[in-house]
């Protein structure tokens, strides 16, 4: 089975939850930039959480279903479309052999993931799929998608196979169906363009001035045209630290917040090195990472500080409810 790319949007990647295991030898993680995103749409087609799925920036692909398949398309509304009918995300979708999946405008964020039932079979290159362009690593030849690619999806474990029995049953000839199940509204991230993102403090808050301190937690700083998959570079209030420091190189991770001389912070993202060198002001929280990853260039980014426990409490929920999702998917499969 195989996904025909037909047109290839602006910035379409195979990408999975990241290439971990390696950051010590300098190798980037990578993976979806709304990972939380991607894990649900692989739920909802049977897979698991980490399958390789597409990341969809701003303007999407076109894409011909050469058999039939089971999907889904979280994160970001970029208007999809099956064989000219709107599709809802968040759901799971019978695309019939031979059908198209189109995008449209950009209704809200600005990356959308589609999963496959099987998942994306692209080469596995230090224990992940995922593309990382600036190496030209991972993905379907390290790159960016192209027209006239053919992705080769795997096969269906069971639990993708009783999902498309049922979907099966209300398929109408070659229109394909979309399913009555649906993720709740409560789990969803709240995604704006104008986001606010708790963050807990970071290793060297203490040295930044009083008066930084009080504008970061309270005035917007704009994600500039100049960030990208490797971190989102801010502009708003200069931030000041309390004396001029030199410190070494320490471990950063997907959401840390760092502040260089300039004084304007840079939030790093999926494609982050894997060692930063400039004081951290903060950390965003986990649950509050796909927010940051829907906002769009031009985008205003607001940071609320959390304590390290709260933000705790909320991420253990939040995975309690991704688990209750999956008993509920395993529970309507029994149903077959």
């Amino acid at each position: 089975m195989s996904l025909l790319i037909t047109k290839p949007g602006l910035l379409t990647t195979v990408q999975d939850l990241g290439r971990f295991g390696a950051q010590k030898y300098g190798v980037i993680v990578s993976g979806a930039m709304d990972a939380f995103a991607l894990r649900i749409a692989n739920l909802l087609v049977g897979n698991e959480q980490g399958a390789a799925g597409l990341e969809i920036t701003m303007t999407g692909p076109e894409i011909r279903f050469e058999q039939t398949a089971l999907i889904s398309i979280c994160g970001g509304d970029l208007s999809p479309k099956l064989n000219g009918v709107s599709l809802p995300g968040w759901r799971t979708v019978l695309a019939p052999k031979g059908s198209v999946l189109t995008f449209g405008p950009m209704e809200q964020g600005c990356r959308a993931y589609l999963a496959v039932g099987g998942g994306l079979e692209v080469p596995v290159q230090m224990n992940s799929r995922s593309t990382y362009l600036r190496a030209g690593i991972g993905g379907y030849g390290g790159r960016a998608l192209a027209k006239g690619d053919r992705l080769p999806v795997g096969n269906m474990c069971m639990r993708s196979l009783n999902l498309l029995a049922l979907l099966a049953r209300k398929a109408e000839n070659s229109s394909g169906a979309v399913s009555r199940w649906s993720v709740s509204a409560d789990l969803i991230p709240p995604y704006e363009p104008n986001p606010t993102v708790q963050v807990i403090a970071g290793e060297q808050y203490d040295w930044f001035e009083e008066e930084s301190k009080a504008l970061f937690a309270g005035e917007p700083f704009e994600v500039l045209p100049q960030s990208d998959r490797m971190g989102y570079r801010l502009k708003g209030p200069r931030l000041k630290l309390t004396k001029s420091v030199e410190m070494l190189s320490s471990a950063v991770t997907m959401g840390t917040v760092q502040v260089p001389p300039d004084g304007n912070p840079i939030v790093l993202m999926a494609d982050r090195q894997t060692t930063g060198g400039y004081p951290k002001i903060a950390q965003a929280a986990s649950v509050d990472l796909p927010l940051l990853a829907q906002v769009n260039l031009g985008g205003k980014v607001r940071f609320k500080r959390i304590s390290l426990g709260e933000a705790q409490r909320q991420f253990i929920e939040r995975e309690k409810a991704v688990l209750a999702l999956r008993q509920g998917l395993d529970h309507l499969q029994q149903q077959k």
